[in-house]
C-alpha cells in the first residue's frame, strides 16, 4: 500500500485525479493487485495483477470489486455491493487486513488480503477508493495445515487408547490424558500438577526410573507398579525418554501399558486350558493338530466318527493317509506352503477314505499356530463332514445344467436378469432372434432397439420384462418388435414371469420372446386375401354378367346360349380352381394350358401339342388367358382343327426381353382341319378374347383365319420370371 500512498503528486491534483490521470505501466508496476473506483463505485482504472487474480475482464458497468464472486471467508455468499470496497466509498471507512474470498469464472476460489482507503479532495468529500490486494491462499493453507497438525498432535495425546504422561525434570507431573485418568481413576486435578512419586508403589523404582531418563537413558517397556485411587494396584510397563534443552534434562514423555489383566490371565490359564479341552472334545467337527509332515499330534472324537477310525490307528497317521489318492497332491501342496509360511492357512474340499473303503467329502480349513519368533510350531484343522451337502449340490448342479440345456434347446428366445434388470442369461434362440449377443451392462431386454406394435419407439425401462420386474407381476403375450443392429425388425410376444426365493422376494425374472413373424404374414397375407377375394368377386360378378348379357346377344336361341354361357363360365371356374389350389399366387403356364385344353383334346390326346420353357403367371393374366385360350380351344372344336379325326393343335410361347420389361410371346396354330372361311361379321367371342389380351393385360391380341388353320399371336408384358 506504501506505494500507493506516496505516488507522486501534481499540484492542486488530488490523490484520485493522479491515480486516473497515471499510465497503466504505473499501476502495472505496483507490487499487487490494485484496482479504483469512482464515488458511485465504478471501477476507472486496475492493474494487470488484479485481472489476472480476477480471472477475468471486469465489464464497463461493474461496480465494487472486478471478482466474478465474493464470499465471506466462512463460505457465505457476499454481494459486491456490501463488501468493503462498496462500505469505504459509502462510509469512508478504511480497511487494514481484512479477509475475503474470490471466486473466478472457472469455479476456482482464492483467499485474497484486502486493504481499502478510500481517496478524498481537498474538501474531504469522498472521490473514490483504491483496493489493494494480494492472494494468501497459500499462507492461509500453511496456517491450516498448521492448526490441523497441532490439532492432530493434542487430539492424539488427549484421544490416544494408550495412557499418557509427561512429566518434569523435578517429577511433576505436567500433563496426562483420559487414559492415563481412567487407568487409574483420578481426576485431572487430583493427579496433574502432583509428584510421580506419590502415584507409585515402590519408591525405589520410580527412583531408578528418574535418574535413568536425567541420565539420557531411554526405557522400553520398564514394569512398575502404580497405586490407582481406589486403592488397588495396576502392574504396568512403562516406555519413556526424556527430552533435554540446552543440555538440562526438561521433561519426560511416558506410554503406560497396563498389563494387570496378564497376571490374572496367568491365573486363569489353566481353568481356559481345561475348557478348551473340553470344546475340543466336544464339538460336532472334527479337529486335529499336525506337525509340520502332516503326522497327526491331537485330535478329537468327531473326527474318529468321520472316518470310522479308532483315535489310535489315527495317532499313527498323517492326515494324507486317509484322503483320497486324486486330492492327496494338492493337499500336500498346499500344507506344505503354509508351512514355509507362504500361507496363512487354506480351505480346501477333498475326498477322504473311511475304514470301510467307502468315500466321504471333507471341507478342511487348515491355519497355522506359530512361536514368538514365527517359526512353525503345528497346524489346526478343522474338518466338516459335508457328504451329503456335496450330494445335494450335485443334484442342484444337475438341475441347474438340465434347465440351462432345456432352455438352449426351446425354439423360443429365453433369458434371465436378476433383480436389477441385468441380464444373467440368454440362449441360442435369443442370439439368433435379436441378431447380437447380449452385453455385460445390458438391462431389461436382450434386444438392440424395441419398438411398440404401432412403430414408436419403446425404451427398454418401459418394455414388458421391466414392468414385470418393477411391478412383480407376471405378464403375458405383451407384443413389440425388436430391431437387430442390421436393420431387420422381429415382432415378438413377450411372457415375462418374476422369479423368487423361498421368502417370496424377487431375485430376477425369466422372459420367453415368441418370435411371431410368420403369424403376422399370415395375418397381413389374409387380409390381402380378403382385400384381393373382395376385389376377385366383383370383377367375377361383372365378368359373368358381361358374358350372359353377350352371350345372349349373340346367341340364336336358348339352347345356344346355354351352351356358350356354360362353357364361358366353366373356362373362368377352372381359372379360379387352379388359383385357388395355388393360394392365389403365380399359376404354371403348361399346367394351366393343359387344363383348358384337356376337354377338346378327344380320344386322340395327341392332337393337341403344348410347348415352352416352364414359366409362371400372376392370377390376372390366368384369368385372362384363361377366357381366351377357351374361346379359342371352343371355335377349334366346333369349326377348325379339333373338329376333325386328322386336324392338330400346336401352342408354343418363349418369353423375351423388349426393353426393361419382359414379353411373353404366345402363338395358336391349328392345321390339318376344315378349309377355314373367315367370319363374315366379328363376334362376342373375338371381342372377348381382344378384351381380356388388350385391355385387361395392355398385351397384343392378333387373329388370323388362313385357309388351312386358325392362327393366333398373343403379346403379354408380364413381370413373372422363367423357372429355373
Amino acid at each position: 500500500m506504501s506505494s500507493v500512498e506516496h505516488l507522486p503528486r501534481a499540484l492542486g491534483i488530488t490523490e484520485y485525479e493522479a491515480l486516473v490521470a497515471a499510465p497503466p505501466s504505473l499501476l502495472d508496476a505496483i507490487p499487487g493487485a490494485v484496482y479504483l473506483c469512482d464515488r458511485g463505485g465504478q471501477l476507472v482504472r486496475y492493474n494487470a495483477e488484479a485481472q489476472e487474480l480476477w480471472g477475468r475482464v471486469p465489464d464497463a458497468n461493474e461496480r465494487f470489486c472486478g471478482s466474478h464472486r465474493l464470499f465471506h471467508i466462512d463460505g457465505r455468499p457476499l454481494r459486491h455491493e456490501d463488501c468493503p470496497m462498496a462500505e469505504a466509498i459509502r462510509t469512508g471507512t478504511a480497511t487494514r487486513n481484512a479477509e475475503v474470498m474470490i471466486e473466478k469464472p472457472d469455479g476456482s476460489r482464492f483467499v485474497a488480503l484486502v486493504n481499502i482507503r478510500p481517496l478524498r479532495d481537498h474538501h474531504g468529500d469522498i472521490q473514490g477508493a483504491i483496493n489493494c490486494f494480494q492472494d494468501i491462499s497459500a499462507r492461509k493453507a500453511v496456517e491450516d495445515e498448521l492448526r490441523r497438525k497441532n490439532a492432530e498432535l493434542d487430539d492424539f495425546f488427549e484421544n490416544a487408547a494408550v495412557p499418557l504422561h509427561i512429566v518434569s525434570g523435578e517429577g511433576i507431573i505436567l500433563r496426562a490424558n483420559q487414559s492415563e485418568l481412567d487407568l487409574l481413576g483420578y481426576t485431572a486435578d487430583e493427579y496433574i500438577g502432583r509428584h510421580i512419586a506419590t502415584f507409585h508403589a515402590e519408591a525405589p523404582v520410580i527412583g531408578e526410573i528418574l535418574e535413568r531418563l536425567s541420565c539420557g537413558e531411554r526405557l522400553i517397556r520398564f514394569p512398575a507398579q502404580l497405586r490407582a485411587k481406589d486403592g488397588s494396584i495396576k502392574h504396568v510397563l512403562i516406555t519413556s525418554s526424556g527430552r533435554f534443552e540446552d543440555g538440562r534434562f526438561a521433561n519426560t514423555r511416558c506410554f503406560t501399558i497396563d498389563v494387570t489383566d496378564l497376571y490374572e490371565a496367568e491365573a486363569a490359564r489353566a481353568d481356559i486350558d481345561g475348557r478348551l479341552a473340553a470344546t475340543y472334545e466336544a464339538a460336532n467337527v472334527g479337529i486335529t493338530e499336525a506337525d509340520h509332515t502332516g503326522r497327526i499330534l491331537r485330535l478329537n472324537d468327531a473326527l474318529c466318527r468321520i472316518l470310522d477310525m479308532p483315535r489310535e490307528q489315527l495317532l499313527r497317521m498323517s492326515f494324507l493317509d486317509y484322503t483320497h489318492e486324486d486330492d492327496r497332491e494338492r493337499d500336500a501342496a498346499l500344507y506344505a506352503r503354509q508351512v514355509r509360511g507362504e500361507l496363512e492357512g487354506y480351505s480346501i474340499r477333498k475326498k477322504a477314505l473311511r475304514r470301510d473303503g467307502t468315500i466321504r467329502y471333507l471341507d478342511v480349513s487348515s491355519t497355522s499356530v506359530r512361536d514368538p519368533e514365527g517359526r512353525f510350531r503345528y497346524g489346526v484343522r478343522v474338518i466338516q463332514d459335508v457328504t451329503e451337502a456335496k450330494t445335494l449340490e450335485d443334484r442342484i448342479r444337475d438341475g441347474e445344467r438340465h434347465m440351462r440345456e432345456l432352455l438352449e434347446a426351446l425354439p423360443a428366445a429365453v433369458y434371465t436378469t436378476d433383480q436389477h434388470g441385468r441380464v444373467t442369461f440368454y440362449n441360442k434362440a435369443a442370439v439368433e432372434m435379436t441378431g447380437r449377443i447380449p452385453q455385460p451392462d445390458d438391462e431389461w431386454c436382450v434386444s438392440w432397439r424395441l419398438y411398440r406394435p404401432d412403430g414408436t419407439p419403446l425404451p427398454h425401462d418401459e418394455c414388458p420384462m421391466a414392468v414385470a420386474l418393477k411391478e412383480q407381476r407376471a405378464i403375458r403375450g405383451a407384443e413389440a418388435v425388436a430391431e437387430r443392429p442390421d436393420g431387420t425388425r422381429v415382432p415378438f410376444m413377450a411372457y415375462p414371469t418374476p422369479l423368487r426365493d423361498a421368502e417370496g422376494n424377487v431375485v430376477g425374472a425369466i422372459n420367453m420372446m415368441v418370435d411371431i413373424t410368420q403369424r403376422k404374414q399370415a395375418e397381413a397375407h389374409q387380409k390381402a386375401l380378403v382385400a384381393e377375394l373382395n376385389h376377385r368377386v366383383k370383377n367375377t360378378l361383372a365378368t359373368v354378367q358381361s358374358l350372359a348379357l353377350h352371350s345372349a346377344k349373340h346367341s340364336s336361341s336358348i339352347t345356344d346360349f346355354a351352351e356358350a354361357f356354360q362353357a364361358r363360365l366353366l373356362a373362368l371356374a377352372k381359372a379360379h380352381d387352379l388359383l385357388t389350389k395355388r393360394h392365389w399366387k403365380e399359376a404354371p403356364l403348361d399346367v394351366l394350358l393343359g387344363e383348358i385344353a384337356a376337354p377338346f383334346a378327344g380320344k386322340n390326346g395327341d392332337s393337341i401339342k403344348i410347348d415352352g420353357p416352364a414359366f409362371q403367371v400372376d392370377p390376372k393374366t390366368t384369368l385372362s388367358l384363361t377366357m381366351t385360350l377357351n374361346e379359342l380351344c371352343t371355335n377349334a372344336a366346333k369349326y377348325g382343327a379339333l373338329s376333325s379325326q386328322e386336324g392338330a393343335l400346336s401352342v408354343s410361347w418363349k418369353v423375351h426381353q423388349d426393353g426393361a420389361r419382359s414379353v411373353l410371346h404366345l402363338d395358336w396354330n391349328e392345321h390339318g382341319g376344315p378349309r377355314v372361311t373367315p367370319p363374315t361379321r366379328r363376334g362376342f367371342g373375338t371381342r372377348l378374347m381382344k378384351t381380356c389380351i388388350e385391355h385387361d393385360l395392355a398385351g397384343q391380341f392378333d387373329l388370323a383365319f388362313d385357309a388351312a388353320g386358325v392362327r393366333c399371336q398373343i403379346k403379354i408384358p408380364v413381370n413373372s420370371k422363367i423357372d429355373q
